[in-house]
């Protein structure tokens, strides 16, 4: 499957709120096998439609260790009151990562790729990336989870990597 380009930091696409998906077909799967393939070049742990510029809820995970999953329409469902700070960082702004804090635990509703609706109960790193990746697919990119002082320090830290690479 083809490697797609990245909509990169600070596309407004990036804070559009994706449409769900309505259509479980071939063109899903291709979409699906396209994200994970662009992913995996990029490379990341967590890609959405609206990174490729698919205004679709749809999110594929890969964490180190596991097989992929595809989660179509995904919704955080329940969240713990504990939590944890973990780096984080995105395929649209690659280079650049932040401590964020989140909760530690959540529960999440989606669809397979078949529309079977199923719930998965996750921690730890996989609750960070649904969290992560679900903001995304509401329009939230993940700097704005950071203060203003940090995220303006990430942004100048993206903008002299991005004028290094030119």
């Amino acid at each position: 499957m083809p490697v797609r380009p990245l909509v990169t930091f600070p596309d407004q696409r990036l804070r559009e709120i994706a449409a769900p998906v309505t259509l479980f077909d071939d063109e899903l799967r291709r979409l699906a096998d396209d994200l994970l393939d662009t992913m995996r070049a990029a490379p990341g742990i967590g890609i959405t439609g609206p990174h490729i510029g698919a205004l679709q809820r749809i999110v594929v995970l890969e964490l180190p260790g596991t097989v992929p999953y595809t989660y179509i329409n995904p919704a955080i469902i329940w969240a713990s009151d504990d939590t944890i700070v973990h780096e984080e960082g995105s395929v649209s702004m690659s280079g650049v990562t932040a401590p964020i804090e989140r909760p530690a635990r959540v529960h999440v509703r989606y669809q397979d790729m078949d529309g079977t609706e199923h719930t998965e109960e996750t921690e730890g790193l996989r609750a960070i990336c649904h969290q992560h990746e679900i903001d995304q697919l509401n329009g939230i990119f993940w700097t704005q989870r950071l203060s203003p002082l940090r995220r303006k320090r990430v942004t100048t830290r993206f903008e002299k990597l991005i004028r290094a690479h030119r």
